[in-house]
């Protein structure tokens, strides 16, 4: 259980202690700095502990999203203050370099040396007297709800609000808190009605009015907002939190200790509170400003919008999410978790995909339901996560992996269907390519996210053309369409399932997936050769880790080391992908061509691989070697004509797909590739590639052989990958990956 201490006796008819109770926490009650010393040495160290004002005054819901989110170490707003075990010794430390109200603060504290901290003070006639507020990356503490002076911002030099990413933190963080627009007296912004001029957009994407509703058009923040959607006039400070329209706040000594947190280097997570109420009153007058401003939202509202991504698919936003929030909250309120809600979608999908595999029309109409009844629940199960703030490790891992595998099960299915059908069609092939195509697809999203997500200078006129038409409403959605995302494709699949042949299902996905990846791989293509962007090391890394290369490739770049080179090694993954692919298909089932094209592209996989990958189309390797791979086995297997060789083969590629994907969701929790000695044992992409060509040319007079073989290898790949993969997600140093993005997939 978690515990909230509040720092004071709470104000007379208050109902903060009950919201936090209902939030899971055992309310104490401290007089004192050396109370709240006590208390906290009280909690044990495996458990959660918050600080909160005892005058706090807001929606439940900020609490909530202040100060229950796992995700992070440190999280504040107005007012409240949350850590996790690992920073309570820089809590402590916070505490004694903090001055509590009454009393002296320490020299050096956030206060300034040997200030008064008094709820309320101003700072005028250059008293600069202490005040809650973020802190800037040089630890300067910024007002944030004391009266102060015109111009009298106090505010260290080239001190900026920032909690988003820090430095040596995996978390990547939007920038979050609510920008409050201050006018020279330090009030809150207001227009002529005494509404607040600010109104945040939930989750930095939907703009909203002041009574907490969408704007109609869903349209984003206009240019020069904050990231939080709000647009701060000139010379605005960043506020912890949302204070209540028409005040100005008291002195918060729990804002401090935040303030000292983060000049301490530990990450404070400021949640962006939208319309949200998070206030501290300095006096009757404004508790009563900020009880009405709680009361005019409706948190509940407000929570259940930002249970639902804030980008999303055209299916998922207009045909998914209007009800689905709903599920999510009747889940939650029945005690359910997001990790039981993934599990009861991949169930379905897996009944759904024997439902296919019956090969009746009553067989393929209940597959194409279930289908869509399984991404219910999967978009289900991540409002939910939202909406109850229930992320964990284990959720990260079954979120990231049980996407594919439900929809490579469907592919299964269907093949399955198609040959117990009415005259027996075989469409194995279809479905590996299927299953190649979309993974592929998936790379080049990865491979290209990772190496521009952080670059410098990052801009080009493809992406300002783009920009220019998210202008265009239309236009946004059409283009999400067309990308054929995860909602239009699963709805596309359970149509045609249910009413045609799982052979032009196949047809249909293919050239869909098809058209998608020329779209967006295009436009990834131009952007990259228009921009002028310094690439991080920590992109280069992550490229060169999902490259997947073996010894071989290893072999290769020491002996070819290379300057690098702008092309050089994206026309050497080309070259090597078209070589072992056409010599493959030349030389066909049992020819040693196959093989020597295989040894070539592990040469030419080396040299692309041999410096650093910086150029402006390095991120086309990793998507060429997983071509290159999945390509050549599906060739294999389709020319062989060997009983069962195709299934094996679709078993083989699900094997090394979910080991690249288990990849790519470490590299996005920013704690790197799966370990060497792994990545070596299953020999690489290009040891992988030499492998199966040899076993073709080796076991192509055998009856069964070259099946026992993908079959024996599949098996083997996947024990190795899956102990690593669930020994990793299960360890307490695995991140909690969530995609928040809205990115379809």
């Amino acid at each position: 259980m978690s515990t909230a201490i509040l720092t004071g006796v709470p104000v007379a008819g208050s109902s903060l202690g009950d919201d936090l109770r209902s939030l899971g926490f055992d309310v104490r009650t401290a007089a004192d700095a050396a109370g709240v010393t006590e208390e906290l040495a009280a909690v044990p160290a495996h458990e959660r502990v918050a600080l909160v004002d005892p005058r706090f005054v807001g929606h439940v819901h900020a609490l909530r999203l202040a100060l229950t989110d796992p995700r992070f170490p440190a999280a504040a707003t107005r007012g409240a203050l949350t850590v996790q075990p690992e920073a309570r010794t820089a809590l402590t430390r916070a505490l004694a370099a903090a001055a509590y109200p009454g009393e002296t603060a320490p020299a050096g504290a956030a206060g300034g040396p040997e200030r008064a901290a008094v709820p309320g003070a101003d700072a005028r006639d250059g008293d600069a007297g202490p005040v809650g507020g973020d802190a800037g990356p040089s630890g300067g503490a910024v007002a944030s709800g004391a009266g102060h002076r015109p111009g009298a911002t106090v505010r260290a030099p080239g001190a900026v609000h920032a909690s988003g990413e820090y430095a040596g933190s995996p978390s990547r963080t939007r920038p979050s808190g609510a920008a409050t627009a201050l006018d020279p007296s330090g009030a809150t912004a207001l227009d002529s009605s005494g509404t607040a001029a600010i109104a945040p957009g939930l989750s930095g994407a939907t703009a909203l009015d002041p009574s907490g509703t969408a704007a109609a058009d869903g349209s984003a923040p206009a240019p020069g907002a904050h990231p939080s959607g709000a647009t701060a006039a000139p010379g605005a400070t960043a506020a912890p939190g949302a204070a209540a329209p028409g005040t100005t706040g008291a002195h918060s000594w729990v804002d401090d200790i935040a303030a000292r947190l983060d000049a301490e280097g530990v990450p404070v997570h400021r949640p962006e509170l939208g319309v949200l109420v998070a206030a501290v009153p300095a006096d009757a007058r404004e508790r009563a400003t900020a009880a009405d401003a709680v009361a005019a939202v409706d948190d509940e509202r407000v929570r259940l919008r930002a249970a639902v991504k804030s980008r999303d698919g055209f299916f998922t936003t207009f045909c998914i999410s209007p009800y689905s929030r709903y599920i999510a909250r009747w889940c939650a309120r029945r005690g359910l978790t997001p990790n039981q809600v993934t599990t009861a979608s991949l169930l379905t999908a897996l009944i759904a995909a024997a439902c296919a595999a019956t090969g009746t029309r009553p067989g393929f109409v209940s597959a194409g339901v279930l289908l869509i009844a399984s991404f219910v629940l999967d978009c289900t199960d991540g409002q939910l996560a939202r909406y109850s703030l229930q992320y964990s490790t284990l959720g990260a891992w079954l979120d990231a992996t049980f996407d594919r595998a439900k929809e490579y099960a469907y592919y299964a299915g269907l093949a399955l269907g198609a040959a117990r059908a009415g005259g027996g069609d075989d469409v194995w092939a279809l479905a590996l390519g299927a299953m190649v195509l979309q993974t592929c697809r998936h790379v080049v999203d990865f491979a290209f996210n990772e190496a521009n997500h952080d670059a410098t200078g990052n801009t080009s006129p493809t992406a300002a053309l783009s920009g220019r038409l998210d202008s265009v409403g239309w236009t946004v959605w059409a283009r999400r369409m067309i990308v054929l995302p995860i909602g239009e494709r699963w709805a596309m699949i359970a149509v045609l399932t249910a009413f045609t042949t799982p052979r032009i299902t196949f047809y249909a996905l293919l050239v869909g997936c098809a058209l998608a990846a020329c779209y967006t791989t295009a436009g990834r293509v131009l952007r990259s050769l228009t921009r002028r962007a310094e690439r991080t090391d920590r992109a280069v890394r992550a490229l060169a880790e999902l490259t997947d290369s073996g010894p071989l490739a290893e072999a290769v770049a020491k002996a070819a080391a290379r300057g690098a080179g702008s092309y050089l090694a994206p026309l050497s993954a080309v070259l090597g992908a078209a070589a072992v692919l056409a010599g493959t298909a030349a030389g066909g089932f049992g020819s040693w061509l196959p093989v020597g094209c295989a040894v070539l592209y592990a040469v030419l996989a080396g040299v692309a691989v041999a410096a650093p990958l910086k150029g402006p189309l390095d991120w086309l390797v990793p998507p060429l070697f997983r071509a290159a791979e999945y390509g050549t086995i599906l060739i294999l297997a389709a020319r062989s004509e060997v009983n069962g060789a195709l299934p094996a083969a679709f078993g083989l590629v699900a094997a090394v797909a979910y080991h690249h994907y288990d990849t790519v969701y470490r590299i996005r929790g920013g704690t790197g590739a799966p370990p060497r000695r792994l990545v070596r044992a299953i020999g690489g992409h290009e040891g992988r590639t030499v492998v199966v060509t040899a076993a073709a040319a080796l076991l192509h007079d055998q009856n069964q052989g070259f099946t026992i073989a993908l079959t024996a290898l599949a098996a083997a790949l996947a024990l190795a990958v899956l102990i690593e993969s669930i020994r990793f997600w299960v360890s307490s140093g695995a991140p909690a990956v969530h995609d928040e993005t809205g990115e379809p997939a």
